[in-house]
Order: structure tokens, then sequence, then C-alpha cells
């Protein structure tokens, strides 16, 4: 009986490896979703600990409609905080509706150049359908108490004849002051898993963010480009290539970490399923699928490897089969997770003064990859401009990579 239900396998696997990557490609009516009334999509996640407080200030700051958006540069409005208004935790509401026939699409939302929230859009119906995802975005707070800066929101879309889905959206950013709480909120935010132990909040590494003691960092770098019709993430379209940018970090900073903001698509859109490239050669497969189901996102600095991430395999509502993300998506689908490296080992070398080029890259990927990041920054407010923090690596190796 076991060897019968591993035959079986073995013919499922064979079958979706020889498949187009989504039938909808060839037959758009393939998976077209009917309803009557207009849908309401969720993501299962745990909801904010302050979700039921009001919030001391509301921001309405971006409406916009995404209709034939590709090749076009971001849209942006101007920022800052609202004026005499107490807060210490702040939440961004994404607010998006649609109707017609689309793909799913990406998107993302960027404060002066840092990428704080990444997320993917639902298939609409005829009849329509509509989501709202709210993210803690208190980890930003040095970006979010400035003034004069750009909020940018980024979704490619197409409208034609056959694909007549616009996207509707709003961005809300909501203030909140919390006197006192047990665990810091600063640390909790619903792009993570927090689970107890032994009566103590542990975070899931997975998921990349604060740890629970730690407070906002004083200064965020944003690691992006700013590409006009590509936005501000780096477009990876092969293995070969590190993309990055060269930033001067203080001399008084004390702890530096690496959020990484990835995304998958194209060829390697379900880069976890993909076979090796033996395998497709030797079944004379014409599949472009290949490079096997492992990919590791790299971060160089000064051309030394420092650290990788495995990214979480996130579906997208459109993934595999749209019939099986109605009306609740996959988990990620709508709030993407960000992957943190701890580069404060490496201070002693970055705090020389002189520009230092971070960069990444995909192992093993195809085209392409929206892959950006913001480094996250505490300083010494004690140490004047003629101090600086000294430290050194001790001892440094890294594993055999073909780079």
């Amino acid at each position: 009986m076991a060897n019968l239900i591993f035959f079986f396998l073995i013919i499922i696997l064979i079958s979706f490896i020889n498949a187009p990557i989504c039938s909808s490609l060839e037959n758009p009516s393939h998976f077209i979703k009917h309803g009557v009334i207009q849908q309401k999509y969720l993501e299962i996640s745990r909801p904010l600990p302050f979700a039921n407080l009001t919030p001391s200030c509301t921001l309405p700051i971006l409406s916009h409609h995404f209709g034939d958006t590709i090749g076009l540069p971001p849209v942006s409005v101007a920022y800052a905080p609202p004026d005499n208004c107490s807060w210490n935790h702040v939440v961004l509401q994404f607010n998006a509706s649609s109707n017609g026939i689309q793909y799913d699409r990406i998107a993302a939302v960027w404060l002066d150049g840092a990428d704080i929230f990444r997320t993917s859009t639902v298939e609409p119906t005829e009849s329509g359908v509509f989501w709202t995802v709210t993210k803690d975005v208190t980890r930003y707070s040095s970006l979010l108490a400035k003034e004069d800066i750009s909020l940018s929101v980024m979704l490619e879309n197409m409208v034609n004849d056959v694909y007549t889905g616009v996207y509707y959206v709003n961005v809300t950013i909501l203030y909140y002051y919390i006197e006192e709480m047990n665990v810091p909120l600063s640390t909790i935010s619903t792009n993570r898993k927090v689970r107890m132990v032994d009566d103590v909040f542990v975070d899931n590494p997975i998921r990349g963010s604060l740890g629970l003691n730690e407070k906002p960092a004083d200064l965020i770098i944003p690691i992006s480009g700013n590409n006009g019709g590509e936005g501000f993430w780096f477009r990876i379209q092969s293995d070969s290539e590190w993309r990055g940018k060269s930033v001067i970090i203080p001399k008084n900073t004390y702890k530096a970490v690496m959020e990484i903001c990835v995304s998958f698509h194209g060829l390697d859109e379900f880069w976890y399923s993909n076979p090796p490239d033996s395998y497709i050669r030797e079944n004379s497969l014409t599949s472009q699928r290949g490079h096997g189901s492992y990919r590791e996102v790299l971060l160089n600095i000064d051309r030394n490897l420092v650290g990788s991430v495995v990214p979480f395999p996130v579906i997208y509502p459109g993934g595999i089969n749209p019939l099986y993300w109605d009306p609740i998506v996959s988990i990620g689908a709508f709030d993407h997770p960000s992957y943190d490296i701890d580069i404060t080992p490496f201070l002693g070398d970055l705090l020389d003064g002189k520009s230092h080029f971070m960069g990444f890259k995909v192992l093993d990927s195809l085209p392409f990859w929206l892959v950006d990041a913001n480094l996250h920054l505490w300083v010494d407010k004690q140490c004047t401009s003629d101090c600086e923090v000294q430290g050194e690596v001790v001892d440094y190796g890294t594993p055999d990579y073909e780079m």
C-alpha cells in the first residue's frame, strides 16, 4: 500500500513539473471567480494588542486608483506627522478594492525610501472584492517623526480589453499613545508570530523584527534605489547580480540591524517547487523553471558575506489555484514578512566615516526578485560628534559559496 501511495505522489509531482506556471496565463477565463455580492478577503493573523483602543490621531494620507500602471513610477504624497498629537505607537492601514478580471499584483509602501509594507492583491470578481490590512509600523518611528518627506505607493497593474480590474487603494496612518503595557508594544506587529514560553513572549525569527525588549532604532537608512518606473526596490534578474547601495554609518552607532524585504516573481514565483536543472535535461523538458527548490538571499558588505536569509514561501492570492484563497488568503500574502540580520559585529570596520557598499544577491535565482532593505541603527546620543563607538571583528568566517 505504501509503495502504491508513493507511486501516485510521483505521478502528481511529474504532472505538476510539466504543467505551465499558471493555467490562467494561456486561458484567462479558466480561473475566473464568480460572485453575486462584493466579497471581503482577509489574512488570518494575530490582532494588534491595542486594536480596540481609540487612536490619538488619524491621518488619511493617500487615495489612488491603480489602473494601467506598469512602467510608471510610484505615486508619492507629502508626509508629516499630525500637529499637536502625542503618540508612541503607529499603525499603517491599507484598504483596497477592485472589480473585474485581473491577476494578483505586488505592491509596496515606502516612507522616505524605506520599505515599510510589502503586499499582494486579490484577484477580483465582476461583483467586486475588498480587504483591509493593518500593520504595526512603530519600528519605523524615527522616520514617522520626520517632516517634509514622501510616502510612496507602487502597484504595477495592467488594464486592457481582457484584464479590466482597477485597484482602488486608501492608505491611512493611525497614531496611538499608550502609557503602560506589560509588553513593549513597539516590538509586536502583525507581520510576525509571537508565542508564550514560561509566561515570556518569544519572537519567531522567521518573521524578522525587533526583540521584545528593544526600542525602535534611532536612525533608519533605506538601502533602496529610485529607478523611476521600477520603483524603490531592486529588480534582480539573475543570480549573478549584486544590487545595493553605499552608505556612511554614524560613528556613534552601537547596534545595527539590516531588515531585508523581498518578493519573488516570474519564473521564481514558485521557486520552492522548481526542479533541478539536471532533471529538466534528463527528461527533455521545456520548462524554464529550474535551478532547484532552494533560494537564499545573501548580504554583502564591501564584498564580504556577512549574512543570509531563506525567504518564507509566500503564496500570492492567485498562486497555484486562485480558488484556494477565497476568501482567506495564505500566510503572508497581505503582509509579507521581512527578515533581520544583525550586523553589529561588523561595526568595528564600519565606523570609520567612510562609505561602505551594502549589496544583495539571490542564490540560484531566476527572473525576477524584488529586493530592498532598511538599515536600522541605534546611536549613543551621549556621544558627541568627536567621539565614536569602539569595536572590532574578533573572528570571521564564511561558508564556501560560488560567488
